[in-house]
């Protein structure tokens, strides 16, 4: 089979925002593109949303009109499936209805040769399953873009039972000829994205019903702390509730209902509400024209200390003895406890990173101190906000001192609930934990989950290598620590990271 080049005809089959934009960057590459909708109109309605969108990045100064206007003229509307014969690659991005998409390919394997590639762009349905009626299902294959298509970065493709190993790597040699960031999957549940991404919703969902914190605070935790791009609430609001909760549910039902992709009641009365985020006005956050936004909750200015000790190693949190020499505070470290796991001391005031354990648990063990728990950031020198709780037994004074600390860093503070991991920890904990199973489960493999994770959802680092920064033994330990509090088979990690735990390994080199 000779393999996919700029001379081959391109068909795309849908011409909504999806289709369009496929067709878009197939025609931007080189390709002649044919672009079928079988809604009356539909297909020349997409190619006008197209040239819209390109009349605007010229403005910008972003494309010149030559450009332009030669990109469009690669794109030729057809108003029956007929048209698509010459294809050599054809791409389908409609509806998600496994009867229909299967019809569609059933049709399209009586008009175009036996070496046409069909590629199915669904988000959730098994390309097994598409495939499975086929004449050719070999030459079936999943090429999952993201939306805008020709925005994002990432391309899945996806392996069916059936699907030709050539034919798979033909695709994605293509998608990464046409610039795309792309990763190789088994067509599993939710593929790498949509379930690797799960925890991110999960884990603020269960903050927020256990009454940790927030939903603006949650966020603003990790934006400010985490470096995401938005917080799992305000994200949500944006995907929608009935999507993402459909997502969710799809996932969780395909996994023979897997407590790691346990729907959330509180999204489910969203839902029911109506409440669909901002497509409707209302999610998590309201969105009228007079609504105001709820601010994070942000402790008040306290005096910071005057000195500190610092016992142990900080591990990923060792960046803070550097902003604390920089604030002018006076820090001792003890010697000789080089491998014993780091605190800082003020007074009886004991701060640790959070280990999955509640500050109530730790302080129940060592009563005459006080203990303060912190959450996870991304990079402790340049973060901008950092969340703590502090134990049941902890007094206002401790709580004090340890806010004090942090906000003569730089750092706005925001006091949460004593919840088991908090709230970073437990999501990059689970984020890790899920990206490991899938490479356990043959799936994909490492580097796949954080290409992925970063180029499809926009993540400030791949969850393997974000695991690898914090310490897999410590990763590990805040899920075993959590699998103790709930009670849980949904905290349980995964093989191949007790794996790495024990084999003194990482995830990267």
């Amino acid at each position: 089979m000779n393999p996919l080049s700029k001379n081959d005809v391109v068909a795309v089959i849908g011409a909504g925002t999806m289709g369009a934009g496929i067709a878009q960057v197939a025609a931007q590459f080189g390709h002649s593109v044919l672009l079928f909708d079988k809604a009356e109109g539909a297909a020349q309605a997409g190619l006008d949303r197209t040239a819209k969108g390109l009349v605007r990045l010229v403005e910008s100064g972003k494309m010149s009109a030559e450009a332009k206007d030669a990109l469009l003229a690669r794109i030729q509307p057809t108003e029956t499936i007929a048209d698509l014969a010459s294809a050599r690659l054809v791409i389908e991005a409609i509806v998600e209805n496994l009867a229909v998409k299967q019809a569609v390919f059933s049709e399209l394997e009586g008009l175009c040769a036996e070496n046409t590639i069909l590629a199915t762009n669904t988000s959730s349905i098994s390309v097994t399953a598409i495939g499975a009626g086929l004449k050719r299902p070999e030459n079936l294959v999943g090429m999952h873009f993201f939306n805008p298509a020709p925005v994002m970065k990432l391309v899945e493709v996806i392996k069916g039972l059936a699907t030709d190993n050539q034919v798979a790597q033909q695709v994605f040699d293509l998608a990464q000829a046409w610039g795309k960031h792309t990763v190789m999957a088994k067509s599993t549940p939710g593929f790498i994205v949509n379930r690797v991404a799960r925890p991110f919703y999960a884990e603020g969902l269960r903050v927020l019903q256990e009454g940790g914190a927030d939903e603006a605070t949650i966020d603003a935790i990790a934006r400010e702390a985490g470096q995401f791009r938005m917080g799992p609430f305000e994200l949500m609001d944006l995907i929608g509730h009935d999507v993402n909760y459909a997502v969710t549910s799809s996932v969780f039902d395909a996994y023979y209902g897997d407590q790691r992709f346990l729907p959330s009641l509180i999204q489910k009365d969203l839902v029911e509400a109506g409440f669909h985020g901002r497509k409707t006005g209302r999610g998590f956050y309201d969105y009228a024209a007079e609504a105001v936004k709820p601010e994070p909750s942000t402790f008040d200015l306290q005096d910071a200390p005057n000195a500190v000790t610092v016992v142990g190693n900080l591990g990923v949190a060792e960046a803070l003895v550097a902003r604390i020499e920089s604030a002018g505070i006076s820090l001792t470290r003890t010697t000789g406890v080089e491998d014993q796991a780091g605190e800082i001391q003020i007074g009886s005031l004991r701060l640790a990173l959070t280990d999955g354990r509640m500050a109530t648990e730790r302080n129940a063990a060592q009563p005459d101190q006080e203990w303060v728990l912190f959450d996870l950031a991304l990079d402790y020198s340049k973060a901008t906000r950092i969340a703590l709780a502090a134990a049941d037994q902890a007094s206002e004074l401790a709580l004090k001192q340890a806010a004090g600390l942090f906000q003569a860093l730089g750092m706005k503070v925001s006091v949460i609930d004593d919840v088991a991991g908090m709230v970073l920890m437990r999501t990059v904990a689970m984020l890790a934990n899920e990206g490991a199973d899938a490479v356990n489960q043959q799936v994909c493999d490492v580097a796949a989950v954080d290409i992925a994770m970063q180029s499809g959802v926009n993540y400030p680092k791949g969850p393997l290598a974000w695991a690898d920064q914090v310490g897999l033994a410590h990763v590990h330990q805040v899920l075993c620590n959590l699998v103790i509090t709930y009670g849980e088979d949904r905290y349980r990690p995964s093989p191949l990271l007790r794996r790495k735990v024990f084999g003194a390994q990482n995830f990267h080199g």
